[in-house]
């Protein structure tokens, strides 16, 4: 039997519906976090490479979450200002495929980067003899491009199979970009399978992640404390301390929005966790690092006064 063709050739994404009065306000304020969290990413890349003070693994490590946050907003916040702007957007199936498989693999490889961070941090409190052998070059590398590889792999497979399913019927999602559940609740075809996959596939970069920090931080916070003095103490949380502010954020509304049962919400409360890990969290994870961090602000200041 031939298969039939997709009949459904564009989605209208309503966003946040008619907002009246709060129409300016909200796109203003989307607008400037976009604005602020570009400049924040920006900055902590070009300070981390041209600068021999953060010529570290952690620092590294760091510019490609930047990286990541960077390509994530720029994925879903520009539609999301022509949405608020015009009270909605009509996108063309493929572009929706497209922008559901930048996100989730941005995504993805945030959860895998916030890992090798946490592994990072791991070795140099619990092993700090071997940590510099251990974290070389190559090491490295190997664990930044294969976050990236494995996560673009995952979401691209995926997003394949989604482009083969067809759409039949309403074409209008109740969001303000195309994710995974709103496109499948608009398929007439059987998407059962194509779920079991896409939580096959996608458990290993979010869920065993998480469990990987937890027990990352379990060894650090054991070894923390078994330092004598205050001080050193003090000295050894403040490493790991932004770190865990941005994985707290992260992955409470990660786990808020994916993980907690969505009966009985209203669909207003799950676009407002969307906005807090799409918008907010790669909004403030350049704020934590850069406030929160003494080498990068000391190295910010000396780029500024050299200027």
């Amino acid at each position: 039997m031939k298969r039939n063709h997709t009949l459904v050739i564009e989605f209208f994404l309503i966003g946040f519906g008619d907002l009246h009065v709060l129409q300016a306000p909200l796109f203003l304020l989307c607008l400037l976090v976009y604005v602020l969290c570009l400049i924040g990413n920006i900055m902590i890349i070009v300070l981390v490479s041209s600068s021999h003070l953060l010529d570290s693994p952690m620092y590294f490590f760091l510019c490609h979450l930047s990286l990541c946050d960077m390509l994530l907003t720029a994925d879903i916040v520009p539609n999301l200002l022509h949405i608020i702007l015009r009270n909605g957007r009509t996108m063309s199936f493929p572009e929706c495929i497209a922008q559901f498989q930048l996100f989730g693999a941005s995504t993805g490889t945030e959860c895998l980067l916030l890992t090798v961070m946490s592994y990072d941090r791991y070795l140099a409190i619990c092993h700090p003899l071997t940590y510099i052998p251990i974290m070389g070059i190559r090491l490295r590398n190997n664990l930044v491009f294969g976050s990236w590889g494995l996560s673009f792999s995952i979401t691209l497979i995926i997003a394949i199979l989604m482009s083969r399913l067809d759409f039949c019927g309403e074409n209008i999602i109740d969001h303000f970009f195309c994710d995974f559940v709103p496109i499948l609740q608009l398929s007439c075809s059987d998407t059962q399978i194509l779920r079991t996959i896409d939580l096959l596939l996608t458990a290993p970069v979010t869920l065993l992640p998480f469990m990987a920090i937890i027990v990352s931080y379990v060894c650090i916070s054991t070894i923390i404390m078994k330092i004598p003095t205050v001080t050193g103490r003090q000295k050894a949380f403040s490493t790991c301390s932004s770190h865990l502010s941005v994985v707290s954020i992260f992955y409470t509304s990660l786990i808020a929005m994916y993980l907690v049962p969505a009966s009985g919400r209203a669909v207003i409360t799950l676009k407002v966790l969307s906005l807090m890990y799409t918008v907010v969290t790669p909004f403030l994870n350049p704020l934590i690092y850069t406030l929160r961090n003494q080498e990068i602000k000391m190295t910010f200041v000396k780029m500024a006064c050299s200027k």
